[in-house]
């Protein structure tokens, strides 16, 4: 019987797109049984099978194998084997070169590079285990690995007394507050660089219309006049308000007392006229250094507008712990997010905007005084601000009296 093998490949192509591979298969086996002589090799042609293919087929069609179901296309266990299978040293090898305990080992061929799909794939096949960067991902992700960031976590060597600290400003914190006395929470903001329009890129997103980004300059060299906006922060911890002096100058140990003094005339004497006394948190580092004399001697000329001040710093390494940071700071980094910083009187109004939903109020000003750096401060100077140390860790913990405070004999 001929057989016109044209119309037999355009039956098989409709019906192909609904048929898995055992249906296929079944159907070109079917067809070819119901040709008879030679209808193996016609159906095959058509089909474009091989003749064992449509051979196996007519078998099975004369008697399903055992434990063949009707969801499957194969006999279990058929197909191509996993990479892992195929290649039983596969999975040790990749997991040799991507674990974290090996990236120091000199004899990781991927010490110093970046472990990207292509590279470990390559790696691999040098190695003597072929596969490709597909295939790599998908045994990394059956392994459990996944691409992360950097985590901020290690925080180095701790000082020994550092939780005793913590607890000892804890201790002034709840002392003080529970009579109604002042507690600040003192600490620079990172600075900003200020420029002109079009201005420099911020951190963060902001809803704009699609397509139409904020444009920014592409370069981030500092604008030679406007220079950087230096916020120091003042954190009045009982009444979750904050002062923040923006200086266009040197954040230096004058500046940081400079913005204590606003604050104490605006709104501290008035919220607390009965206080005497005024407790400073601050970082063991930077402007507010518990080492800086030129802190210290200002301080002193501050203590004898507001009372009796004490110092309390925080211990090396944990900034990140004083309140300002995570009360204060953070929110005005959100409120700022993707907006170009254009003059220092849109850092204070962005600033003097920030709220958040536990009620904090923000008062902010603008400071174009100049605070010269490198002044150094004699024995006699230091020694005339009359400092006197806690018995625990007086280095970190101070007062510095309004006036100087005579000792009996």
């Amino acid at each position: 019987m001929a057989v016109d093998e044209r119309v037999l490949a355009q039956k098989f192509a409709d019906l192909w797109p609904h048929l898995n591979e055992r249906q296929r298969r079944l159907v070109v086996g079917a067809e070819a049984k119901a040709l008879g002589r030679g209808g193996v090799t016609a159906a095959a042609r058509a089909a474009g099978m091989s003749r064992p293919t449509v051979h196996k087929a007519v078998g099975e069609l004369a008697e399903p194998p055992q434990g063949m179901t009707t969801q499957r296309s194969r006999r279990p266990g058929g197909g191509r084997k996993k990479a892992v299978d195929a290649d039983p040293g596969l999975l040790g090898a990749l997991d040799a070169l991507v674990d974290p305990d090996s990236r120091g080992d000199p004899e990781s061929p991927l010490r110093w590079t970046t472990k990207s799909m292509r590279k470990l794939a390559g790696a691999l096949t040098e190695a003597g285990h072929p596969v490709s960067h597909v295939r790599v991902a998908e045994i990394l992700h059956s392994l459990n690995y996944s691409l992360q960031v950097n985590a901020k976590t290690r925080e180095g060597a701790q000082h020994p007394v550092r939780d005793r600290q913590c607890r000892y400003i804890n201790y002034q914190f709840k002392a003080r507050l529970a009579v109604g006395l002042p507690v600040l929470s003192v600490d620079t903001k990172k600075k900003e660089l200020v420029g002109a329009d079009p201005g420099y890129k911020m951190s963060g997103r902001e809803w704009q219309p699609k397509g139409s980004p904020v444009e920014v300059g592409v370069h981030d060299f500092p604008d030679k006049v406007l220079g950087k906006a230096v916020p120091y922060g003042v954190y009045d911890v009982g009444a979750n308000a904050a002062w923040v002096l923006v200086g266009s100058d040197a954040d230096t140990a004058a500046f940081a007392v400079q913005a204590l003094r606003p604050w104490w005339h605006s709104v501290g004497a008035e919220a607390y006229p009965a206080a005497g006394r005024l407790l400073v948190c601050a970082d063991a580092g930077g402007s507010n250094s518990y080492r800086g004399r030129l802190w210290k001697t200002e301080l002193a000329a501050l203590a004898a507008e507001t009372g009796l001040i004490t110092v309390c710093h925080f211990p090396p390494g944990t900034s990140k712990w004083n309140k300002i940071e995570h009360r204060v700071f953070s929110a005005i980094t959100m409120n700022w997010r993707g907006r170009p910083l254009t003059s220092h009187e849109v850092v204070v109004e962005l600033i003097a905007a920030t709220t958040t939903t536990t009620g904090l109020r923000v008062q902010a000003e603008l400071d174009r005084e100049s605070y010269p750096k490198g002044i150094r401060i004699s024995d006699a100077e230091l020694a005339a601000a009359n400092v006197w140390g806690h018995p625990f860790h007086g280095e970190w913990n101070y007062d510095i009296p309004p006036r100087t405070r005579t000792t009996s004999k």
